[in-house]
């Protein structure tokens, strides 16, 4: 896998984690620590895409 496609599927993945994420802060039921997960998840692709557009 070519690194520009790499990034894109990174930053797919980010994309649609942060739906999700905004979704759950929607809904009252959900579980803080839940989307917190999601968040951190969200946060690691980011630093990871923002890492190989640098190198």
């Amino acid at each position: 896998m070519s690194v520009t496609s790499h990034l894109q599927e990174l930053r797919r993945k980010h994309e649609s984690l942060s739906e999700r994420v905004e979704q759950a802060q929607r809904n009252p039921g959900m579980d803080a620590l839940t989307i917190a997960d999601m968040k951190k998840q969200k946060l690691k692709l980011k630093e990871e895409i923002s890492r190989l557009s640098q190198g």
